[in-house]
């Protein structure tokens, strides 16, 4: 029998009533996510095929979609899906068959994979903004026997179509290359097609790939299963207490996981309206937020950014928006985000489309990207935070060959247990890609663990800050230097729009020196800047070189190209751009010439 007193080492202890507050808040918030998700099961013959055609049954004449000045119904939405479904039999598409869709965001985008799900063909999402060799490799790793497209990809896929393997067909909606695919969906029944199409799938079995983002390599094609795909259509319904009433403002790429998937599903899964953009405007935000009605916006840490480099807007406190959901927002720009737009709200999440670890912060604590109180220990124990060895890039093994856990406090990469059922690791299309995301023998003999690749650390409250990603952080001067950090520190300078920051060896030096492409939205004074930077950052940290750029070189989804920055690095021959470089003996930076790098090379510069 268990008594009170053996139950005291469970209970958390309280020194504040914010504190019991934030814990029973984090209580019902997890109840209420455990109801929307607790029946989702790999083993189940509901898919998400079929969560789509309920909520369609219960918000039929609902607003799906507000997409320049354009509306449709949940109805509509589903008559179209029904459509796509129809052309796909009669191609002859099967259950596990792929299909790339290489699109421009409008509604027809999700109504065409929905309909694809309904009889069991696997979508692949591709990046509309790829081209040439990328695009290629994006079609043919998931050996796709259709592409689909949209009005803006006609240059591209005329370009790489001799090229592919298997010579799939194109269909265009609204293009000229290709097939004319409205016409022939105008031909098909509206009727939904047969459930014997996907009898014989389970919730393990595929309904999507969706593709990282390529910053450091070709993009590789993510395993979306059924029930991983319903989980993220739900996560953010309860944190957002989501229902049929709320406008969700969708301005996020729909290839992308957060905007194409967790976005459409928080509202397509209660019934609300998504507020769909072609793409990201900052000019037109707050006009369409507040014209619009929106509740709920989508973002990501950039777009936030974005915002707050614009001028004021008369509408950007006049509006309705109560809660907000997506992950990067940096903690510098946290509060002054939400202080100034008035957005009550913001949920912070941690995940990997193709991981089996996620985390979500929605009590508006600062930076933290989730929270794993200790109280909750033994329900999260497939997480585990280790410690990190930053030149060998892998975890520290202790004298017993076991990999060693990090303390509270202390940065370490996150792992995700492999192996049980409510934590499965898809991985990759490509099975040496998935293994190389897996190490073995980690806290015992046998074990199987997923490296998210990325490093972060838990406090003593149970909050989860991320601090940067394997390969971003360098060493300089015996030092680790979280890029992250120094972004930060840069983006603070008045004239700074934007900085990417990473490493790059010099002759005769240890370790990499840091090196930041920057891009100006004012005059910069360059003699004072590492005084500036020497306040806010250790000697170590402050970047040697400063690229400076017209434009960012980023992905659709906002996040930083590093590689070919670093394969350029400081070399004039290699970069047109302006570089700045700080001298040792002047103590400021002076202009990178021909001779400065001529007698860097030579080992005249002591760092």
């Amino acid at each position: 029998m268990v008594n009170a007193a053996s139950l005291q080492k469970y209970l958390p202890k309280y020194d504040s009533f914010s504190a019991m507050r934030k814990d029973l808040d984090f209580l019902l918030c997890v109840y209420r996510m455990i109801k929307l998700t607790g029946s989702i099961d790999p083993d189940s013959k509901q898919l998400v095929a079929d969560d789509f055609e309920d909520s369609v049954d219960k918000h039929s004449d609902n607003v799906a979609f507000r997409f320049e000045d354009q509306l449709s119904t949940y109805a509509e939405f589903d008559a179209l899906a029904n459509r796509v479904a129809h052309w796909g039999l009669k191609q002859g598409l099967k259950s596990g068959d792929s299909v790339a869709l290489f699109m421009e965001n409008r509604p027809e985008y999700v109504s065409i994979w929905v309909g694809l799900a309904k009889i069991g063909v696997v979508t692949a999402l591709v990046n509309h903004h790829l081209e040439g060799e990328g695009l290629t490799h994006c079609i043919d790793i998931v050996e796709a026997k259709h592409i689909i497209t949209g009005a803006e990809q006609d240059t591209a896929i005329e370009a790489v179509h001799p090229d592919l393997n298997g010579a799939p067909e194109i269909w265009s909606l609204g293009g000229a290359y290709g097939e004319d695919f409205e016409t022939v969906l105008a031909d098909m029944p509206t009727t939904r097609p047969g459930r014997e199409h996907r009898a014989g799938l389970r919730g393990k079995d595929l309904c999507l790939y969706v593709y990282t983002s390529g910053t450091t390599g070709l993009p590789k094609a993510a395993r979306v299963t059924n029930s991983r795909l319903q989980t993220m259509l739900r996560t953010f319904i309860a944190p957002c207490q989501t229902s049929a009433r709320d406008r969700v403002y969708l301005t996020l790429p729909l290839y992308h996981g957060t905007g194409g998937i967790c976005g459409i599903g928080v509202a397509m899964m209660t019934g609300a309206s998504v507020i769909l953009r072609r793409k990201f405007s900052a000019s037109a935000f707050w006009d369409d937020v507040s014209d619009y009605g929106v509740t709920t916006i989508v973002y990501i840490g950039e777009l936030c950014r974005y915002l707050l480099n614009q001028p004021p807007h008369p509408k950007e406190r006049a509006h309705r928006i109560r809660t907000g959901f997506g992950n990067g927002l940096r903690a510098e720009i946290w509060n002054e985000f939400r202080e100034r737009f008035n957005i009550p709200q913001l949920c912070e999440f941690y995940s990997a489309t193709e991981g089996n670890v996620n985390m979500l912060s929605f009590d508006g604590t600062v930076g933290a990207v989730g929270r794993i109180p200790k109280w909750l220990d033994w329900k999260f124990d497939h997480i585990a935070f280790v410690e990190f060895d930053v030149e060998a890039e892998q975890p520290v093994r202790g004298e017993d060959g076991f990999v060693v856990r990090a303390e509270l406090g202390e940065p370490g990469e996150v792992l995700g247990r492999i192996g049980t059922k409510d934590n499965r690791f898809e991985g990759y299309h490509d099975k040496n890609a998935t293994e190389k995301k897996i190490l073995h023998d980690v806290f015992e003999e046998g074990d199987s663990w997923f490296r998210t690749g990325d490093i972060m650390r838990k406090d003593e409250n149970g909050y989860i800050y991320f601090i940067d990603r394997i390969g971003d952080t360098y060493r300089w001067k015996g030092e680790n230097v979280s890029t992250n950090e120094v972004s930060d520190a840069l983006s603070h300078v008045k004239g700074i729009a934007t900085a990417n920051v990473y490493g790059v060896s010099i002759p005769g030096a240890d370790g990499k020196a840091g090196m930041a492409a920057i891009t100006l939205g004012g005059d910069v004074d360059f003699e004072s800047l590492y005084y500036e930077l020497s306040q806010n950052l250790p000697s170590y940290a402050i970047p040697i070189f400063l690229r400076i750029q017209r434009e960012a070189d980023t992905t659709g989804t906002f996040k930083f190209r590093k590689v070919e920055l670093v394969k350029e690095g400081y070399d004039p021959d290699k970069v047109d751009d302006p570089i700045w470089m700080y001298h040792p003996d002047r103590r400021q930076y002076v202009p990178f010439t021909q001779d400065r790098y001529e007698s860097l090379v030579s080992g005249a510069f002591r760092f």
